[in-house]
């Protein structure tokens, strides 16, 4: 093991609220070329891996100089494995680790296995987390989910996304209520074009649990005791509500943009407070590459063309993170505008 342990930082913030975005961004700056990035996506497919950049491997060299990999199995593993490919020079020596969690992640059991994980100490240490808010829906989602007031109160930076679509009292509300909830935290605003860099984000001098509210501390020792059964140390969906499903919906066929919009846009309005988070890759008629669409509840933000196909599958692919709404209503629905004899894998 290292003299030095190498950093990690966590990359945490409620569905839609812009982490992978901000990520990008990030993958951009020539201070991230050391870092090896580890994405852990809820669900059947990940998709946020190929919209950060092209990766057909479980490891990949990214063109900024940084590494990328899918979380397979756990976090323990995954750095491990790094750890490993790293030492044997399968791949170059980084300094830093960035861990993209779900949008549903409680950062309290990942706490917790970074601080309390004896087989990686001496390699990592836990640096600090980065939380990201939705200046537009930040409020309305800590009312509504545990998770999302757990990812704000446990961070140490928290960055207000979104605020070009803000009004000043929502950003100004918000940050009232964020100072309350976490006042040791830094807070730092995010925009298009003004995003905040690694040397904002990434301070190494360590995750400090003295330095947190009393409830903060309280969730993440519950952790610690719930890590000595071994039945809680594998919790992946059945950790959130029972009524949570994530699922993805993949179409072969090339679709047309008119009615594949009429369809998004009635499923927002008719279900859209069931609609934690909705991304993908669609395949339109006419166009070379796929189309990136993202929604939030009854949000749904502008489609982004991507120049070349990220993969070799040329599948539409549809995620999505529902609460009391069922697969096979989606499916109805979309049947119902595009057409019945569509195939959905």
């Amino acid at each position: 093991m290292l003299s030095t342990p190498i950093p990690v930082f966590v990359l945490t913030g409620f569905l839609g609220s812009g982490k992978t975005t901000l990520l990008k961004s990030l993958l951009e700056h020539p201070g991230m070329s050391d870092t090896a990035v580890v994405i852990n996506e809820l669900g059947e497919v990940g998709l946020d891996h190929l919209l950060v950049r092209e990766v057909t491997e479980e490891v990949v060299l990214l063109g900024s100089g940084c590494l990328c990999c899918a979380m397979r199995d756990d976090l323990v593993s995954s750095l491990r494995e790094l750890w490993s490919l790293r030492e044997a020079g399968s791949i170059p020596r980084f300094a830093r680790v960035v861990v993209e969690t779900t949008g549903l992640a409680d950062p309290a059991p990942l706490v917790q296995t970074l601080i309390g994980e004896r087989s990686l100490h001496g390699g990592y240490r836990l640096a600090s987390l980065v939380a990201t808010v939705d200046a537009v829906l930040g409020e309305s989602e800590l009312d509504a989910h545990m998770e999302a007031v757990k990812q704000a109160a446990i961070a140490d930076r928290l960055v207000l996304t979104k605020t070009d679509l803000a009004t000043p009292s929502q950003i100004e509300s918000l940050r009232d209520r964020l100072r309350a909830l976490n006042p040791a935290a830094d807070l730092l605003v995010s925009a298009p074009g003004r995003f905040p860099g690694p040397e904002q984000l990434f301070d190494a001098t360590g995750f400090g649990l003295h330095a947190k509210t009393q409830a903060v501390r309280a969730w993440i020792n519950e952790e610690a005791y719930l890590m000595q059964d071994p039945r809680h140390r594998h919790r992946g969906l059945e950790r959130h509500d029972e009524r949570v499903a994530a699922f993805c919906i993949r179409i072969n066929e090339p679709l047309e943009w008119t009615p594949f919009l009429e369809w998004l846009e009635l499923l927002l309005a008719s279900r859209g407070e069931n609609l934690l988070r909705l991304k993908g890759l669609v395949n339109f008629n006419g166009k070379r590459g796929p189309v990136v669409i993202q929604g939030v509840q009854h949000i749904f933000y502008p489609p982004a063309e991507l120049r070349d196909w990220p993969d070799e599958d040329r599948s539409t692919r549809i995620v999505f993170i529902t609460r009391d709404l069922t697969r096979n209503a989606v499916e109805t629905s979309l049947r119902q505008v595009l057409g019945a004899s569509i195939a959905l894998a």
